[in-house]
């Protein structure tokens, strides 16, 4: 707790500070900084007000204690006796949610999110599996308030759908929806099956946070500008003033030689945009390939061995294989899946604060 309260303390001195820098008139004059600056207020602002709760707690424990070791009124012991009871379990509790907010946090949490659907083993039922999964989650979304769009949707034949690219935007999403990336089984009797036997199919869920908007900023001080002259077709009008130039980019190799205006002035600028338009593909390029690479990770081969999730119909159970838990089918497949996302999301708090602990012994 000590290693807790001193991380806590540090976050109260930053809180109060930017408290102190946003009542600045230098702040307040910049509305960009104004508005950095009570983002950042603002993302503290619960953990100090459980900070503060905690303190309180405290206090009053401590006074509740002294009181009853001095109290002869057997009253007033037996209540004193209930507040140290109350504000124990109360302190416990607390504690426990401040260890849960200080934990590290994904970069990706707040981000929206494309998540891509497809129907895997099983032929066609697997597509009508993915379709189901398409629906659970548009209705989910509709729940909680977020924001969907189909981008993108190919009917298979015998119903359901073979692909499916939904953008969702909203508050947490990323957070929330991460979990759901893998392979989801299925198991129930399909439409087609005329001797009434299970079959178990799969489809496979990705979920990517959005890429944000490339930035692309150069540092002047890794490129190299050359200046040559320009000449005109067959010794024509040939330019004897240094117009064409040459620039180079240090980190990247990359060498744009420009010839096509008349100043000087105007060919420096067009090689910057063609250097810029360049780095801006080639980060276009490494964000693909790391979401390419995030959709590979997330969904595998697609294989029924590789289940996260398995949905019995039979059974009307939903199994969530990576907390060993149970829950009801039906309301899941309808969108109901706060119960489902909370248990996960608590499992994986619960395993983030373990690996805290082992690390600090």
């Amino acid at each position: 707790m000590e290693s807790l309260i001193i991380k806590l303390e540090s976050l109260e001195t930053s809180f109060n500070e930017l408290g102190e820098q946003l009542g600045s008139p230098e702040v307040l004059s910049d509305s960009d900084l104004l508005c950095e600056l009570s983002k950042k207020r603002a993302a503290l602002e619960g953990t100090i007000e459980k900070f503060n709760q905690w303190k309180q707690a405290t206090q009053d424990l401590d006074d509740s204690t002294s009181l009853l070791k001095n109290e002869a009124d057997e009253d007033m012991r037996a209540y004193l006796s209930g507040e140290v009871e109350r504000l124990t379990a109360l302190l416990t509790e607390l504690e426990d949610t401040l260890q849960i907010m200080l934990l590290p946090k994904d970069p990706n949490d707040d981000r929206d999110i494309i998540v891509e659907i497809r129907g895997s083993a099983g032929g066609d039922e697997a597509n009508i599996f993915a379709g189901d999964l398409v629906r659970m989650y548009l209705r989910y979304a509709e729940r909680v308030g977020w924001k969907t769009d189909v981008l993108n949707m190919n009917d298979s034949d015998q119903g359901g759908v073979s692909e499916a690219s939904i953008s969702i935007k909203g508050t947490d999403v990323y957070r929330v929806m991460k979990y759901e990336s893998g392979v989801h089984r299925v198991q129930r009797v399909p439409v087609t099956e005329s001797q009434g036997r299970i079959h178990t199919s799969t489809a496979t869920v990705a979920v990517m946070p959005e890429v944000e908007d490339v930035e692309v900023k150069i540092d002047p001080s890794e490129i190299e500008i050359m200046t040559i002259r320009s000449g005109g077709a067959g010794g024509q009008n040939v330019n004897k003033v240094e117009t064409a130039v040459r620039l180079f980019h240090k980190p990247t190799g990359i060498q744009i030689h420009v010839t096509k205006e008349r100043s000087q002035h105007q060919n420096r600028e067009l090689a910057m945009k063609m250097l810029q338009s360049r780095l801006y593909e080639m980060e276009l390029e490494k964000q693909n390939k790391e979401i390419t690479d995030l959709r590979r990770s997330q969904v595998g081969t697609g294989d029924r061995s590789e289940r996260i999730r398995t949905y019995n119909f039979p059974q009307d159970r939903l199994t969530d294989h990576r907390i060993g838990q149970n829950f009801a089918l039906s309301p899941a497949i309808e969108g109901d899946l706060e119960t489902v996302i909370t248990a996960l999301v608590t499992a994986d708090q619960k395993a983030k604060l373990e690996k805290l602990a082992e690390q600090s012994t």
